[in-house]
C-alpha cells in the first residue's frame, strides 16, 4: 500500500465511517458516502474528502471499499455495491458480526475481486489507529493479493492484527461483546428498577463499585440501536445470554438454599478457569488506582497553577488548586472556582501546559535595553535570555557598541505583565544595567 490507493467509504459520516474517513484521509484518496446530501457534503468539506450519495457511482475507481453501515443494513449494502465493484479491486466491511457480511461480501463480489471482511475492535473515540486490535476473517482463495498488503500497511501504523474465521470471530465476539454488553445493560436496568440514586451511591462505593459504574454508563450512554443489532443478529449471542440467565439463577438458588459450599465451590472452579490471576490484580488495580493518583497529585498542587482536560469533551481548564477532595478538585480559573470530578480529568504535563497557553493567552510584548561587555557573542547572550523561565520568545533588535560596553536591545514576549519584573531582575542579577 505504499502508492495512494483510491478508498471509498460507503456510509462515511458517521460513527466509525467518519472516523476511517478522517484517520485514513493522509494515506488513501477517500470518497465517503451517504443517504443526506446535506450532512454528506458538509462532513466531506470538514475532512477535504470527496462526496457523493451514488453509492454505484462512488466505487467506480475504487481501489478499495470498505462498507460501514449499521449491521443491519450490512447485507443488503453489499448486494447493492459489492457486484459494481472493479476488477481487482477489494472489498471491506467493518461490522463487529462476520459471519453474516462475510458471506455477502462472498456472494456479490465478482471473481474478479477480493474480499476481506474485518472487525475494528475500537469505536470513533480512539484518536489513532495505533495499538488498536483489527480482527481480519479472510475468506479462502478470495484476498490472495491483498491480504498481505493490508497486513503490512496496519502493521506499519502499529495496529494488532488478529486472523481467525468469520464464524470463529462471531463466537467470541458472543463473549467479548454480546455477553458484557448485556451483563452491562442487565446492571444498569436492575438499578433503575430498584431505584437507586446513582449518585448518592457512589458516596457509599468501594472502588471496585465505582470502575463497574463507570464502565455501565460507558456502554448505556453510547448508541443503544447497535448494542441491539449485536444481540440480534449474532446467534452465538443468544445461546451465551441463556447460559448467563440459567447460571445467575442456579448461583441464587444456591444462596436461598443456604449452598454454602456449593456457591463456594463455584467461585474457585471459575477463578481457576479465568486464571491470569496476578495480570488481572495488577490491570484492575492500576485502573482503581488511578483516580488516588490523580488525586495525591492535585493535592500536591494546591496554591500552584496547573492544566486540567476533560477526558471526553477535551474542554481544557487553567487556573490554581485551591481544594482537592477524595472525588473532586477545585481551582480558580480567570476568576471564577470551578468543582471538576477527578475521574472526569486528565491532568496536562507542563509542556503541555506551555503550549496551552502559548496558543490560547494574551501574551505581553515587552522591549529591555541592558549595558553588557562587548565582547558578548549576541547567539549565545540570545540563547540565555530565552532561557529565562517566563519568556517565552526572545530576539535582540539593535546592539549599539561604546568601546568595552554594548547596549542590547531585546523584545520579548510572556505570558503576563508581572513576568517582565523578574525577567529585569533576572537581568540584574547576571550583572546586566538596565538602561
Amino acid at each position: 500500500m505504499s502508492n495512494k490507493s483510491n478508498m471509498t467509504i460507503i456510509g462515511g459520516t458517521r460513527g466509525l465511517g467518519r472516523w476511517m474517513a478522517e484517520h485514513l484521509r493522509n494515506d488513501f484518496n477517500i470518497t465517503i458516502t451517504s443517504r443526506d446530501a446535506i450532512s454528506g457534503r458538509k462532513i466531506a468539506e470538514e475532512l477535504n474528502v470527496d462526496y457523493t450519495n451514488d453509492n454505484i457511482d462512488a466505487v467506480k475507481d475504487a481501489n478499495i471499499i470498505l462498507f460501514c453501515v449499521p449491521i443491519e443494513f450490512m447485507a443488503d449494502t453489499i448486494k447493492e455495491v459489492a457486484p459494481h465493484a472493479p476488477e481487482g479491486s477489494l472489498l471491506m466491511d467493518v461490522a463487529s458480526i462476520k459471519k453474516e457480511a462475510a458471506e455477502a461480501l462472498d456472494k456479490y463480489a465478482p471473481e474478479n475481486v477480493e474480499i476481506l471482511p474485518c472487525h475494528p475492535m475500537f469505536g470513533p473515540r480512539v484518536p489513532t489507529l495505533e495499538r488498536q486490535i483489527i480482527v481480519l476473517t479472510p475468506i479462502k482463495n478470495r484476498s490472495d493479493k491483498w491480504l498481505g498488503r493490508v497486513k503490512e500497511y496496519l502493521t506499519k501504523t502499529n495496529c494488532e492484527i488478529v486472523l481467525t474465521t468469520p464464524s470463529e470471530h462471531d463466537k467470541y465476539m458472543s463473549i467479548v461483546q454480546g455477553l458484557t454488553h448485556f451483563s452491562f445493560i442487565a446492571l444498569a436496568s436492575t438499578i433503575r428498577k430498584l431505584n437507586i440514586n446513582v449518585k448518592e451511591s457512589r458516596n457509599f462505593s468501594s472502588p471496585v463499585y465505582s470502575l463497574m459504574l463507570d464502565m455501565v454508563s460507558r456502554i448505556v450512554f453510547q448508541n443503544p440501536y447497535l448494542y441491539y443489532s449485536i444481540q440480534k443478529n449474532n446467534d452465538e449471542t443468544g445461546n451465551a445470554r441463556k447460559a448467563l440467565i440459567k447460571e445467575s439463577i442456579y448461583l441464587s438458588d444456591l444462596i436461598e438454599h443456604g449452598a454454602e459450599e456449593d456457591f463456594v465451590n463455584s467461585i474457585l472452579e471459575s477463578a481457576k478457569h479465568l486464571d491470569e490471576r496476578e495480570e488481572a490484580l495488577v490491570r484492575s488495580d492500576k485502573a482503581i488506582s488511578m483516580t488516588t493518583q490523580k488525586a495525591n497529585i492535585l493535592t500536591k498542587s494546591i496554591g500552584k497553577e496547573i492544566g486540567l482536560r476533560q477526558s471526553y469533551s477535551q474542554e481544557t481548564y487553567v487556573g490554581t488548586v485551591k481544594k482537592v477532595t477524595a472525588k473532586s478538585a477545585i481551582i480558580n480559573a480567570g476568576g471564577e472556582e470551578l468543582t471538576l470530578n477527578i475521574s472526569h480529568i486528565d491532568i496536562m504535563s507542563e509542556s503541555e501546559l506551555y503550549e496551552w497557553k502559548k496558543n490560547n493567552l494574551k501574551l505581553e510584548h515587552a522591549d529591555l535595553s541592558v549595558i553588557l561587555p562587548s565582547q558578548c557573542d549576541e547567539k549565545y547572550l540570545l540563547q540565555m535570555f530565552k532561557n529565562i523561565d517566563p519568556v517565552i520568545d526572545a530576539k535582540i533588535t539593535n546592539a549599539i557598541g561604546n568601546g568595552s560596553k554594548s547596549i542590547y536591545t531585546f523584545h520579548y514576549t510572556v505570558f503576563d505583565e508581572k513576568d517582565k519584573a523578574h525577567v529585569e531582575e533576572y537581568i540584574k542579577g547576571i550583572g546586566g544595567e538596565i538602561c
